[in-house]
């Protein structure tokens, strides 16, 4: 059985211990696409030598940055092939400025397992303190697992983020590099999904996609551009659902509304008829 509910929910996993350089910080940021205004002053703090400036986005890459191996779908109760597996939605909380280097601890456990009939959703919660005990981040996400449900379990909540009844505040356009998946994978996701052509025709997508986690930082540093004045320090949040693919080199179209201490956005494909690529996008301001 791959999923078995009654050990999976409330699991814990294995404690990560890791650590984390300003290089690593500038290679991430370059697989956002960071330095495409290598003039631009605010553009350039992401990847200043020493201390570049680091978005709260990075705190979903710090623990497995260094990983060279494909993920595993293999927790407590939880055995599934990872051509199957896409992810459904992430949220970081940062307590503090993330610095440029440093060394973290992270626990985390399955908060949730529901049942949606044709496919199931696993969804992790996550602590990470800096060796001292003092708080870094927390983080929520949830895999989305094809064919894979059926067990009997509960569909659960079905949750959106209500759009301002009013037109966006801001719109504008985001390119991503056709090679931006490639790149982005030396961040410590080594999905062969992202990277081959054959591995991605059999999970039934005509190419590579682009990381899910990729458009999601992506979009949290093009928000900060555009309404943060490029200040990575002014993000406290950050939370989106993956709501479709995206394919390196195509367009995004981000609409975003001002709400409060929050900025709401929807994110879609520019390339295809505004496909949905990120929905419930919401931006936290500190």
């Amino acid at each position: 059985m791959p999923i078995d509910p009654s050990v999976a929910l409330g699991a814990s996993l294995p404690i990560q211990e890791f650590s984390w350089s300003s290089s690593d910080v500038q290679l991430y940021n370059l697989g956002l696409g960071a330095g495409a205004r290598p003039t631009d002053t605010g553009e350039l703090r992401y990847l200043r030598d020493g201390d570049p400036q680091v978005l709260p986005t990075f705190a979903t890459v710090a623990a497995t940055f260094h990983d060279t191996e494909p993920p595993k779908v293999s927790f407590p109760g939880v055995e599934i092939d990872l051509a199957k597996v896409v992810h459904g939605s992430q949220e970081v909380k940062v307590h503090a400025p993330i610095p440029a280097s440093g060394k973290g601890r992270t626990t985390t456990r399955i908060a949730e397992v529901w049942d949606k009939g044709k496919a199931a959703v696993i969804v992790q919660e996550s602590v990470t303190e800096d060796l001292d005990g003092n708080p870094l981040w927390t983080a929520r996400s949830s895999i989305f697992a094809r064919g894979e449900g059926g067990f009997g379990g509960e569909r659960g909540p079905s949750e959106a983020v209500a759009l301002p009844d009013r037109d966006p505040d801001t719109e504008f356009d985001v390119p991503t590099l056709p090679q931006q998946a490639l790149l982005y994978r030396l961040c410590g996701d080594r999905n062969p999904l992202h990277s081959d052509p054959e591995f991605a025709k059999a999970a039934g997508f005509p190419a590579p996609i682009l990381h899910g986690l990729c458009t999601y930082g992506t979009m949290c540093k093009s928000i900060t551009d555009h309404l943060l004045d490029s200040d990575a320090t002014r993000v406290a949040g950050f939370r989106a659902k993956f709501a479709g693919v995206v394919f390196p080199g195509e367009t995004l179209r981000v609409r975003v509304w001002k709400s409060g201490n929050q900025l709401v956005a929807t994110v879609a494909v520019a390339d295809r008829d505004l496909a949905p690529a990120l929905a419930d996008v919401v931006l936290t301001i500190a």
